[in-house]
């Protein structure tokens, strides 16, 4: 059984910066996709970034180009996402999510497992 388990999430201020952790378990990741999304409150859970085990290849949401970076460490069988330069729009509940066909799509649908959340938010 997979498992997800987030964290690094926290307050922060307007324009600072954190990292979030995803470790994941349960099975080997070679051919898997490991994607962030969040979803702030009244709002549909959207997609953030997503990496491809087997080639490191990523995928990032116009909103946070340039300012959130995903990696992933094998060693550790976890995913990472750097977020830089936060934004009051920012505040939500992300979530890791993984993909098993490993495709790297940005649609939710394509994703079978799920973390529990971690809370970020970004005050002004």
């Amino acid at each position: 059984q997979v498992q997800l388990v987030e964290s690094g999430g926290g307050l922060v201020q307007t324009g600072g910066s954190l990292r979030l952790s995803c470790a994941a378990s349960g099975r080997t990741f070679e051919n898997y996709a490991l994607g962030w999304f969040r979803q702030a409150p009244g709002k549909e859970r959207e997609f953030v970034a997503v990496i491809t085990w087997s080639d490191s290849s990523t995928r990032y949401a116009d909103s946070v180009k340039g300012r959130f970076t995903i990696s992933r460490d094998i060693a550790w069988n976890t995913v990472y996402l750097q977020m830089n330069n936060l934004r009051s729009e920012d505040t939500a509940v992300y979530y890791c999510a993984a993909d098993g066909s490993g495709r790297g799509y940005s649609g939710r649908y394509y994703y079978n497992y799920w973390g529990q959340g971690t809370q970020v938010t970004v005050s002004s």
